[in-house]
């Protein structure tokens, strides 16, 4: 297929401070889905993300960690790639500030830009947030607080580098009236333009003296490049734009970007300080920026703060890559904030999934084998209602197009499984059990179902982008291979010869709801603010944070018998274990090993417990502590058992 040409797709650069969350990672999936989508049109897609390592949040967490900014940030890095890769997402290239070339070439453009009047040395006065590492005049505050997070700030002042914002604002007005489609949705062009643009830009801070952990200046090294002209230009400079040179081919043929897609929270950034930076630059604009919404938790922001993040390694462990995937694209609004329960996770793969997609595969598959030996061909046995369901089927893909245009992922998605569901319709509608019923309706019943593969066919093509593992693993019990693009607008492609697998695999199992909001309270019962803040501290740095004797000796570890250990109904993780620990008073441990151990193999044993940990209520049962237990391995976890040693032992 000759290609469409370029496709440049960037999502904003995660911040390493931490571990993101399912609601940051959602945006990563969202680019996913399109480039792929894109790519299945026929365009050369470059697809970039990253990370943003700079700032004084990072340089104030490593001292905290006792280690240096760098190591901070590449253990945090390693860790946002993972969450990325669980969701198998297709980037091209991930960019790092930290990286060498990006480093050289942000000191060039700050100097270009500094050496033709564009940015001055000043001095900064104001109220100074600390998350956000931004100054705000008196009357931006928002009762008093940082308009952006809704922290507290601080009165601060330093000497600074500033750009002249004012210079180009009536440039950028004039060109976001003249290109109705920069800004997306229509809602934040409007908020843009009313609320910043309209009653005047100030000047800029683009530099810092209090912070070291920076791009330092190479005209004045007291300096360090403030996070937003640092941030933005990996746009650029992660595709090989040289400020003080030629740039690399690839630069110039990938620029301008044919869309940033980034969270609503920083459109701000993206579509002012950023284009103001390009056209000083000399630089096209990027074609479109869309401003996503966010993801909420039962409602509201998710927040560590709050302890009501999850995680997508979390999700992905109880549904899977691609039920989660399907998830966050199917159930977010295009212009509104979208929301994530555990249940409603539950409850898509059940019935979305579970029911409607790996129902129809597994039907299909079956009676393929049951009725036709597994190779079914096209018999010309045709009634109306096969071309009613390939008209379905045959204009998917346009609708799906149309959709994907505008960004419209979930509207997209709904128009292919409404393929799916227009073949669960064609079955009830045909019935193949009863034409198998007799030797004269064979060769119909062989039509109906080379029908039904074909369809599948084209829906499990048009489904890539957005369930990738899933759709090969339909390919797979099929026996086919997905149809060319161009073609997927006719029926027929489903190969003559071809023999459907003679072991048809579940695609998606059925949850019971129960046992998986067990789960979830188990987790959230872990993750209390104590729990919470060793797990973060782990997670972000590779190894193990110093602490003080006095930190030690708050945690009281003793040895404990096993008297007794069942398992706690509906959470299929948890054992219920009642410990002798010396005093009068049995404990009762609930604990997460259940994939690993019988209870039979625990009865009797001495093992090691945190006895003096808040008591939390996990699926109705009151622990009273934790018992020690080892990561012995990828998926293997081991309870340290102290059978020599006495109960009652305190473990110093």
């Amino acid at each position: 297929m000759t290609t469409k040409g370029k496709y440049y797709i960037t999502t904003a650069i995660a911040y390493t401070s931490g571990k993101p969350h399912i609601g940051n990672v959602y945006e990563i999936v969202l680019a996913d889905a399109i480039a792929r989508f894109k790519r299945l049109e026929g365009y050369d897609v470059h697809f970039q993300t990253g990370t943003d390592e700079h700032g004084r949040k990072n340089e104030q967490k490593a001292e905290e960690a006792g280690i240096t900014p760098q190591e901070f940030v590449d253990s945090v890095a390693g860790i946002i790639k993972e969450q990325f890769d669980c969701m198998n997402v297709s980037y091209d290239h991930f960019i790092r500030t930290t990286h060498d070339y990006h480093v050289r070439e942000v000191q060039q453009i700050f100097r270009k830009l500094y050496e033709q009047g564009d940015i001055y040395k000043g001095a900064y006065e104001g109220m100074y947030c600390d998350e956000c590492e931004s100054f705000f005049t008196e009357s931006q505050l928002v009762d008093g607080k940082c308009p952006d997070c809704g922290r507290e700030v601080h009165p601060a002042q330093e000497e600074a580098y500033f750009f002249k914002m004012s210079k180009y604002a009536p440039q950028l007005i004039d060109y976001i009236n003249t290109h109705p489609e920069f800004i997306q949705p229509v809602s934040r062009k409007n908020e843009m333009m009313n609320n910043f643009l309209l009653p005047g830009l100030q000047d800029l801070c683009v530099s810092r003296t209090s912070v070291k952990w920076g791009i330092p200046l190479d005209f004045d090294p007291e300096h360090v490049v403030y996070v937003w002209l640092d941030a933005l230009t990996n746009y650029i400079t992660g595709i090989g734009y040289h400020c003080g040179g030629e740039s690399e081919p690839r630069f110039r043929e990938l620029w301008p970007a044919d869309l940033h897609l980034i969270g609503k929270d920083i459109v701000r950034f993206h579509t002012i300080y950023w284009p103001i930076f390009l056209m000083a630059l000399g630089l096209p604009l990027p074609k479109q920026v869309f401003g996503h919404p966010w993801l909420l938790m039962n409602g509201k922001k998710m927040s560590k703060s709050t302890g009501n993040t999850i995680y997508a390694d979390d999700l992905v462990s109880v549904f899977g890559a691609d039920a989660v995937r399907y998830f966050v694209l199917h159930e977010m609004p295009y212009d509104f904030d979208g929301n994530l329960t555990w249940e409603l996770v539950c409850e898509r793969n059940n019935s979305d999934l579970a029911n409607t997609l790996g129902n129809l595969v597994n039907r299909t598959v079956s009676m393929s084998n049951k009725y036709c030996g597994g190779a079914v061909s096209a018999t010309g046995v045709t009634e109306p209602v096969d071309r009613d369901l390939q008209a379905v089927v045959c204009a998917a893909r346009d609708r799906a197009v149309e959709k994907m245009a505008t960004y419209h992922v979930a509207d997209a998605l709904t128009e292919i499984m409404a393929l799916f569901k227009r073949c669960n319709k064609y079955i009830d509608e045909t019935l193949p059990w009863v034409l198998a019923k007799d030797e004269q309706t064979h060769p119909r019943l062989e039509q109906v179902l080379y029908n039904l593969l074909d369809s599948i066919c084209i829906g499990a093509t048009l489904l890539m982008p957005f369930l990738p593992d899933t759709a090969q693993k339909i390919f797979d019990q099929l026996g086919a291979s997905p149809v060319p693009f161009e073609a997927l607008d006719t029926p027929g492609h489903y190969p003559a010869g071809a023999h459907v697998t003679d072991k048809p695999q579940i695609l998606f199992a059925r949850l019971d709801e129960d046992e998986v909001i067990a789960a979830a309270n188990a987790r959230q019962e872990a993750l209390s603010p104590e729990a919470a803040a060793r797990k973060a501290l782990g997670e972000a740095i590779h190894g193990i944070a110093q602490i003080g004797i006095d930190d030690f000796g708050k945690v009281d570890l003793r040895v404990a018998r096993v008297v007794d250990c069942e398992p706690i109904k509906r959470a299929k993780k948890l054992l219920k274990l009642t410990l002798d620990d010396g005093t009068d008073t049995p404990r009762t441990v609930a604990s997460g090993i259940a994939p690993w151990y019988k209870p039979e193999d625990l009865k009797g044993h001495h093992i090691v417990v945190v006895s003096n940990l808040k008591p939390a209520v996990l699926c109705g049962v009151e622990s009273q502590g934790m018992i020690l237990a080892a990561d012995a391995g990828e998926n293997d976890v081991k309870v340290l058992f102290v059978d020599d040693i006495p109960v009652g032992s305190k473990v110093r």
